[in-house]
């Protein structure tokens, strides 16, 4: 928004998405009782105050921000009632699994629903389970709003109030305040509130017994909250390492606005009894879900929150202070996506690796390692698309399997801006100073124009920064890292590494096709010096080895039996290529790949190359 023309525009649009029939002092009521667990499903009461229209759309979300892909939280939601104010049943059609009419709507009251969580549905339903949900009667309630709460035609803007009813043996934990609590003898009311359906959707609350902490780092409140089933892990087990990063974090970004209060919710999945499966974490603008597997010791757990919650953690930069029209007034249900995931995301993944050698939280041939695996990882996907191109189009079926790129290739753009940021500007001028300017115009509550970022980025910078938009953003040229490395004085070596028969480390070099179980070479990893030798092809689905037949149901066994062949064995695979059985015959030899390594040249401290190395890790 460049001027009151446009910023005139602007409200004219927000004003005209809010529906004729809401008033502006309208507020959507939400009652959510975890208090009355039934079937494992939890009740869900939604009043959007009057309504004078003749027909009326109710929505659960497709899609949230942060997620990436379509998930139809809709799923969840069943047995949809409606009422008049009378209490009459209205007549309601299910459009699809996301949305609801209500018709003869002026006389509509409320609507009742029930909601299943996510965790124990098979496959979780397709949602990454720190997105999702989880009930366990007078234990735990993970609570993502986004899964249980909707929102009403044309009402996206208007205030929510949120009483949640829960047993009073747990307590929530949240960013978003409990503005009020109603002691109802057996349970408890907690009241939330927010201003508009985003709010709702950004705030994750846990509630179980309580295991919380706090500490302070430069006037920032941070909450950690820990759910163990079998309390292995405690906040304050925690709390050392996490106070640590979060220090070093603010150090690293010095002056910023930013938020007052952050809180960190970890939920620990019982491995011999699992719910939660998928691993990780999603940002929110002023907390971060986390789910980690019970089982892992507390250095394990401190490296993965550190290396995890970090880069939520820099989410505070951007989406929450730099961020598009498309994601400010995101559509839930016919969403538009931003071209800028290099950005939302990898350059977010870039400060998470950054920071930690900026603060000597971890060594340069650590730092240079993590660089270089991101490389190698990002060679398997395809290295000629277009970063915008695949950002706005990430929802589509020919672009969602590239998303993981955005956290290795997307770092690597933010790495080679930051290095040629510092070579115009002799050492001076940063990414991250570059991110501070973008916040200063634009901020939380002003998005930028999608089209609109990259001229202000030039503008702000140097004209030679369009050159590297065009080629390496939103052009098809590959990044040539060698170049950017050889600027600071960094330089590739090779070696030959062992590796396992079908696992580099914890990379594996075969995949599994969903549909029929079928094991296969990944085209897309470099082969090992064994099955090279051998005459394996990128493709190649194995039958047999040594006259035992493999798919999905015993891969497993292939795999772990595999570390123990001894050398020189017969060795006799049988695989299916381009529709033919091929017989390949050899002996058991230790696999090799090659390794490539990351390290900095030696140089005087005089040289321009050692200083501008020094401003890219330490300034």
């Amino acid at each position: 928004m460049k001027n009151l023309v446009l910023a005139l525009a602007v409200l004219v649009s927000v004003i005209s998405c809010k529906s004729v029939s809401q008033k502006e002092n309208d507020l959507v009521e939400v009652e959510i009782f975890v208090n009355e667990i039934e079937n494992d499903r939890v009740k869900v009461s939604m009043n959007p105050g009057p309504i004078s229209s003749d027909s009326l759309k109710f929505y659960l979300p497709k899609t949230v921000p942060g997620t990436y892909e379509i998930n139809n939280y809709g799923q969840f939601a069943s047995d949809l009632i409606a009422f008049d104010y009378k209490g009459n049943v209205m007549e309601t059609t299910r459009e699809d699994d996301n949305t609801w009419v209500i018709s003869n709507s002026s006389d509509f009251d409320k609507l009742i629903y029930e909601v299943d969580d996510s965790y124990d549905i098979e496959g979780e339903g397709g949602v990454f389970s720190p997105a999702g949900t989880n009930f366990e009667a007078g234990d735990n309630f993970m609570l993502n709003l986004h899964a249980m709460v909707g929102y009403f035609e044309g009402a996206k803007e208007i205030p929510y109030k949120i009483n949640i009813h829960r047993p009073s043996s747990l307590a929530a934990s949240a960013s978003l305040p409990v503005i009020k609590q109603t002691d109802k003898g057996t349970y408890v009311i907690d009241e939330f509130s927010t201003d508009r359906y985003f709010g709702v959707i950004d705030h994750p609350i846990l509630y179980s017994e309580p295991d919380t902490t706090s500490f302070d780092i430069d006037g920032m409140k941070v909450l950690l909250s820990v759910y163990s089933p079998n309390e292995v892990h405690t906040t304050e087990d925690l709390k050392p390492a996490l106070e640590t990063m979060v220090q070093a974090q603010k150090s690293f970004l010095g002056e910023m606005d930013n938020t007052n209060v952050y809180a960190i919710l970890l939920y620990l999945s019982d491995m011999e009894n699992p719910d939660a499966r998928g691993f990780g974490a999603l940002e929110h603008h002023t907390s971060t879900s986390v789910v980690l597997p019970e089982t892992m010791t507390l250095e394990q757990l401190e490296e993965t929150m550190t290396d995890v919650v970090s880069h939520e953690f820099f989410h505070i930069i951007t989406p929450l202070n730099i961020h598009s029209r498309e994601v400010h007034y995101f559509d839930y249900n016919d969403p538009e996506m931003s071209k800028h995931l290099w950005m939302y995301e990898g350059v977010t993944e870039y400060f998470a690796n950054l920071f930690q050698i900026n603060q000597e939280l971890i060594s340069e041939d650590q730092f240079y390692q993590r660089m270089n695996d991101k490389i190698e990882t990002a060679m398997a996907f395809d290295d000629t698309m277009a970063f915008t191109e695949m950002s706005e189009n990430i929802l589509e079926e020919d672009y969602k399997d590239s998303y993981y790129n955005v956290y290795q290739k997307g770092a690597l753009i933010g790495m080679a801006l930051d290095i040629r940021l510092r070579e115009l500007s002799g050492g001076q001028m940063g990414l991250l100073d570059l991110m501070k300017k973008l916040v200063s115009k634009y901020g939380k509550d002003k998005p930028f124009e999608d089209d609109a970022l990259i001229p202000e980025i030039v503008a702000m910078t140097y004209p030679e920064i369009q050159s590297f938009f065009d080629s390496y953003v939103s052009g098809n040229t590959p990044i040539p890292y060698d170049e950017f490395f050889a600027k600071v004085g960094v330089e590739k070596t090779e070696s030959l590494s062992k590796t396992g028969y079908f696992l580099n480390g914890n990379t594996p070099f075969i995949d599994v096709n969903p549909n029929d179980g079928a094991v296969f070479f990944r085209e897309s990893y470099p082969m090992n010096s064994f099955f090279k030798d051998l005459g394996v092809k990128g493709g190649d689905v194995i039958k047999s080895i040594n006259g035992t037949e493999y798919s999905l149901e015993n891969i497993r066994n292939l795999i772990s039996t595999s570390m123990a062949w001894p050398e020189g064995e017969d060795f006799t695979m049988i695989v299916i290529r381009d529709g033919e059985e091929v017989t390949l015959e050899g002996k058991t030899a230790q696999p090799y790949v090659k390794k490539t390594s990351l390290q900095a040249v030696d140089l005087d401290s005089d040289n321009p190359k050692f200083e501008l190395r020094q401003a890219w890790l330490k300034d």
